[in-house]
C-alpha cells in the first residue's frame, strides 16, 4: 500500500559522519534521510496535505473531480488523490502548492484560497480497522482540501494519469472500491462538503 507521501526526499546529509568529517550544511533542513524518516514515523504522527483537484464552470460549480491513477512500488495500479508530507518550516499553502505541482505538473495552475481551510481532517493508522483511513507504515494526520485547477494537468512521478469524473461517477461504489487507503471515503466527504453527494 502506498503511503500518502508520493515524493521521495533526497539524502539531507544529516546521517552518520563519514571519515571523521561532519556533513556539509544542508540547503534544505526540511529534508530527512530515509533512516531519519523511518525513525520519526515510528515515534510521531506525520502531517500531510491532500488535495482533490476539481474543474469548475463559470459560476464556480464543480463539474469534474480529478482522480489519479498511480503505480505503487509493488507494481499495482490504484486510484488516489494528490498527497504528501508537510516539511519542517513549510507553510500549509506551500506544501499544498508543491504537491499539486509534483503530481499534476507545473501547468495545472491551482487556485488556492487566500486562507486555506481543510474540508476535513483524516487520520491514517497502520492498524486496519482503527479508522476509515489506512497507511501500512505510519500514523498520519492529513488536512484535506478541494483545489480548483485551471490549467493542463500532466501527471508526474508515479502518477500515470489523471481521470476527470463527473461528481456522480466520482462518488460511485466502483470508483470508491479502486481508491487506496480509504481515500474513496475522502472523495465522498469532499462531495458532501460541496453539496454534490446524492
Amino acid at each position: 500500500m502506498r503511503t500518502p507521501d508520493p515524493d521521495p526526499e533526497p539524502d539531507d546529509g544529516m546521517g552518520a559522519f563519514s571519515g571523521g568529517q561532519p556533513p556539509a550544511p544542508d540547503a534544505n533542513p526540511g529534508w530527512l534521510s530515509d533512516i531519519e524518516l523511518e525513525e520519526a514515523r515510528r515515534h510521531l504522527p506525520m502531517l500531510y496535505v491532500e488535495a482533490i483537484p476539481v474543474r469548475t464552470d463559470g459560476s464556480g460549480q464543480v463539474t469534474e473531480i480529478g482522480i489519479l491513477l498511480r503505480s505503487t512500488p509493488l507494481g499495482e495500479i490504484t486510484r488516489t488523490i494528490v498527497s504528501g508530507r508537510v516539511r519542517f518550516g513549510e507553510t500549509i499553502r506551500d506544501a499544498l502548492f508543491r504537491h499539486v505541482e509534483n503530481d499534476l505538473g507545473p501547468m495545472a495552475f491551482p487556485l488556492l484560497p487566500p486562507q486555506p481551510l481543510p474540508f476535513t481532517v483524516a487520520e491514517y493508522f497502520p492498524i486496519p480497522g482503527v479508522s476509515a483511513y489506512h497507511d501500512d507504515r505510519q500514523h498520519a494526520v492529513s488536512l484535506a482540501y478541494v483545489v480548483p485547477v485551471t490549467g493542463t494537468c500532466e501527471p508526474r512521478q508515479d502518477a500515470l494519469e489523471v481521470t476527470w469524473f463527473s461528481p456522480e461517477a466520482a462518488g460511485s461504489d466502483a470508483v470508491w472500491a479502486e481508491m487506496e487507503g480509504g481515500r474513496g471515503t475522502l472523495i465522498r466527504q469532499a462531495l458532501a462538503h460541496l453539496g454534490l453527494l446524492r
